[in-house]
């Protein structure tokens, strides 16, 4: 899949299909989806939104939301202890007062764009939900 139906740029709202139920973890289709959104926009323990050229140029900062729907993916395709790991290394990422940008630097983890964003911290919000274990465990 790509970020059009024509076209070949990739996006990683596409793993936002799982949340929109258009595709389940065990379609083929997302699988292949996931794969290529990983391979082609993480950089480290970041994802970009795209890596094609805007008004801008091409993007340098990893958009912080993305990285929390490839952890939401990640728990959601068995793959746990990855987005485990990934989240931990994102609330690392976090100022004093517990907030984040929109964007950070994947090279140096640098806090960019505006701050502080919503989008970022409902990701966090979202994640440690889906990632906390049930009440009845915890018993």
């Amino acid at each position: 899949m790509s970020a059009t139906f024509s076209g070949d740029d990739l996006d990683a709202s596409l793993i936002q299909l799982l949340d929109l139920r258009f595709l389940s973890t065990d379609d083929p289709r997302f699988q292949g989806t996931l794969t290529a959104v990983e391979e082609g926009l993480r950089r480290g323990s970041h994802m970009l939104r795209y890596a094609t050229e805007d008004d801008f140029g091409l993007p340098e900062t990893a958009f912080n939301v993305c990285t929390f729907w490839l952890i939401e993916a990640l728990h959601a395709t068995g793959r746990s202890a990855d987005a485990r790991a990934l989240f931990a290394e994102m609330l690392e990422r976090r100022t004093a007062s517990g907030l984040l940008s929109e964007d950070i630097d994947p090279l140096t983890g640098e806090l960019w764009g505006n701050y502080p964003q919503t989008y970022s911290l409902v990701g966090m919000i979202n994640c440690a939900g889906i990632l906390s274990k049930p009440w009845s465990a915890v018993r």
